[in-house]
């Protein structure tokens, strides 16, 4: 019998028919908590055929054991391929696959969710209240502001959308640009990142991570391009952003506030720098976890599992 290792806890915490998917393929499914580290799939992996997860760290050395026994196949439930080394993947033939197009919507409306929380107080309105004050803050329409979107791919398209139904006002870059969906949505193009920082209120992070994009923000860039009093938001990768460089933006007022969804260290450790800051919002890595789009994902990621291992026979 075929056995599979899950460990994507958005998975295995949001009931679903991705859970009867799973189990009609008749294959016997262990379950493991991620994210998982090097560490720790080096001990297990080679037990596997294949393995469904969310963002452990496939290492070259993890594939490298996970095939010296039965693993064939790595369902990444999710997009970002960014933890699993593909170039150690394909030299070994152990197939890799991910879920395109299931999460754009669940991830744009986080974006907003982030955004409105932050402009009206929200947080703040709400604790207040609950501890018996009735502290009325006044907050900032999003309305006519500039919104920067770094990587206009299917959630960059989603959230332009969503901003232009704001009343928003939408810049882009991204080096691919789709110059129709520009075109009929009126985006603003710029030729780099550091002039989209210049002429924004806002922006948001939706590039995938490479090593050129890794620490896209740094201080270099705040301190030469952003425009002063720019909120930033990170719903894609930790990495994209240097901790260092937000730490610098916050206390030098230069950034107005920092808003993610993704840290490059989950979960949170004690004490990070930015609990220090009341204009910081950070989500436990919830922009994709919801029940619809949860299971788009977990049906696609056992669909994709089954299939591979089935042609591989």
């Amino acid at each position: 019998m075929k056995k599979i290792l899950l460990t994507s806890t958005s998975f295995q915490d949001t009931p679903g028919r991705h859970h009867d998917a799973l189990k009609a393929t008749g294959f016997q499914i262990d379950v493991l908590r991620g994210p998982l580290k090097e560490e720790v799939l080096l001990d297990v992996i080679a037990e596997y055929d294949g393995v469904i997860c969310g963002d452990d760290a496939y290492t070259a050395a993890v594939i490298k054991k996970g095939h010296a026994g039965r693993l064939r196949v790595i369902s990444k439930y999710g997009i970002g391929l960014d933890k699993i080394d593909l170039v150690a993947a394909k030299a070994l033939g152990v197939m890799v696959t991910n879920c395109p197009g299931v999460n754009q919507t669940t991830v744009a409306e986080h974006v907003f969710a982030l955004l409105l929380a932050f402009s009206r107080n929200v947080i703040a309105e709400n604790n207040s209240t609950r501890e018996g004050r009735w502290q009325r803050l006044t907050g900032h329409e999003i309305h006519g502001k500039r919104l920067g979107i770094f990587g206009l791919g299917r959630i960059g398209k989603e959230v332009a959308v969503r901003a232009k139904a704001f009343g928003m006002e939408v810049w882009a870059f991204d080096t691919f640009l789709d110059a129709d969906f520009v075109a009929i949505h009126g985006i603003h193009r710029v030729a780099s990142l550091a002039q989209l920082a210049e002429q924004v209120d806002v922006l948001t992070l939706h590039s995938f991570l490479d090593a050129e994009s890794r620490g896209v923000i740094s201080t270099a860039l705040v301190n030469d391009h952003v425009k002063k009093g720019m909120l930033l938001i990170n719903t894609a990768r930790g990495e994209l952003v240097e901790e260092a460089a937000i730490l610098h933006g916050l206390r030098s007022g230069i950034l107005s506030g920092y808003l993610a969804d993704v840290l490059d260290e989950e979960p949170m450790r004690p004490n990070h720098p930015y609990l220090q800051f009341e204009n910081v919002i950070i989500t436990p890595h919830i922009g994709s976890r919801t029940f619809e789009s949860v299971e788009r994902q977990g049906l696609m990621a056992v669909e994709n599992v089954l299939k591979s291992l089935t042609k591989i026979g």
